[in-house]
């Protein structure tokens, strides 16, 4: 693991599965350390209903869509001088998200072979957060949280893609290197609901980034 740094961090990225609580921590640590939040726009994605009721036609649109608009917010963050925390990083749709596809027939080995080289080559060109912070949260905490916000596009979501997806993360993390990097147990630690919680949690932040206990 790197250093904790003594200078003011330009990007802290969260990962983690759907429903894990990326965006509900997003923002209650902008509020805390007053960062600039970065959500992911699901509202305004053009493939995101047409993708989950035909995967295999829409996976690769999909996935292309999503590189481009996270491309984009990374450079925004390299450019700028605030503090940014990002909800979901460039890592996890081509670590987790499209090799699951391709996995599970969703997407052609031409189609997925052309994506993760496109990919390789964005990684190259821009740099990893200041800290990458994980939620790892078994599949009845994921279910229990997706059915409580209700979207209506994730009703269809099956168990085994929850699962699936799940063990490509834990894949993806225990190989992480590109930096500092803080794993959440979201099975025991309720940041949403308890300030105790979200106290632990900004404890270990303040220790990674700044050598702080």
């Amino acid at each position: 693991m790197a250093k904790a740094t003594t200078k003011k961090p330009k990007h802290v990225a969260i990962a983690g599965n759907i429903g894990v609580g990326k965006t509900t921590l997003t923002e209650l640590l902008s509020k805390h350390y007053r960062w600039i939040p970065q959500f992911e726009d699901v509202d305004h994605n053009p493939y995101l209903m047409d993708f989950y009721d035909d995967m295999p036609r829409w996976s690769f649109n999909l996935q292309i869509y999503f590189l481009h608009g996270r491309l984009n917010q990374i450079l925004e963050i390299q450019k700028g001088t605030e503090t940014i925390i990002q909800d979901r990083t460039i890592y996890e749709d081509a670590n987790i998200f499209a090799p699951n596809l391709h996995e599970m027939g969703l997407m052609s080995k031409r189609d997925f072979d052309n994506y993760y080289g496109f990919f390789n080559t964005i990684k190259s060109m821009v740099q990893p957060p200041d800290l990458l912070i994980y939620l790892k949260a078994s599949v009845p905490t994921l279910v229990s949280q997706i059915q409580k916000r209700g979207r209506e596009y994730e009703e269809n979501i099956r168990l085994d893609y929850l699962k699936r997806l799940n063990d490509f993360y834990n894949k993806w993390i225990d190989n992480y290197t590109e930096g500092p990097l803080l794993v959440i147990d979201c099975d025991k630690i309720k940041f949403g609901e308890s300030e105790e919680d979200l106290g632990h949690i900004i404890s270990k932040i303040d220790s990674t980034l700044y050598g702080l206990f």
